[in-house]
């Protein structure tokens, strides 16, 4: 069942560059046009209605990083789509691949938020009015709670897809087998892998959104 997960290779050359290039050849490039085509307009409109609702209750200060965040999340959405498709590689399944995702995009948040808002950065290490005794237990706690958040959004990334795939997995095996000896029983659980099937299109796309947008939020705090 976790031989999905493990690194694909051809002639000893890994395919995961393959898998991370593939999503930006399947969206068509703008031209120098004053009509573009339906699918051009399609994905615009998609593009600019996930930005405008991920940067909405943001500062315009953090609205440069929208170009960065939008390609993330178009990025994402596309990987995690395309690993549903039988026969494929799903990338975002491999923690270190999340991870490094996800440790320079927070790492950037607290550089920038150190660079600009010194003051606010320290002071959200200890809240106001904390008891004295208890100022170095909760500056540990905080100062920790920093280093978790980079492994928070890799872990939950991993975690949700991978166990998407591996119960579409166990299901569809378990249909294949019942058909032989259970055929009701059999139908009854491939309806019940469709459903899963739309459930994990779902989970797929808001499992990218969500790692945006606690990017976001981090950007938001700084």
């Amino acid at each position: 069942f976790f031989d999905q997960f493990s690194l694909t290779a051809f002639m000893g050359i890994p395919l995961i560059a393959l898998a991370l290039t593939l999503p930006w050849i399947l969206y068509p490039t703008p031209q120098n046009r004053c009509l573009n085509n339906r699918l051009l307009t399609l994905q615009a409109w998609f593009i600019r209605q996930l930005t405008h609702q991920l940067f909405l209750p943001i500062n315009p200060g953090g609205h440069k990083w929208a170009l960065l965040l939008a390609s993330v999340l178009i990025f994402l959405i596309t990987l995690n789509l395309l690993g549903i498709l039988p026969y494929t590689f799903t990338p975002t399944t491999q923690l270190s691949m999340n991870m490094g995702l996800a440790v320079p995009l927070w790492l950037a948040t607290v550089l920038i938020g150190a660079r600009h808002q010194p003051t606010h950065s320290l002071a959200h290490l200890l809240p106001v009015g904390t008891p004295t005794p208890l100022i170095p237990i909760l500056i540990m706690i905080e100062t920790i709670s920093q280093f978790i958040r980079p492994i928070a959004l890799g872990v939950r990334l991993t975690a949700n897809l991978t166990a998407g795939h591996l119960l579409i997995q166990l299901i569809s095996t378990a249909a294949f087998y019942l058909a032989f000896t259970m055929p009701t029983v059999s139908i009854l659980t491939m309806g019940l892998l469709l459903l899963l099937s739309i459930l994990e299109l779902a989970v797929a796309i808001i499992q990218a959104y969500v790692f945006v947008l606690l990017v976001s939020l981090y950007l938001q705090i700084r």
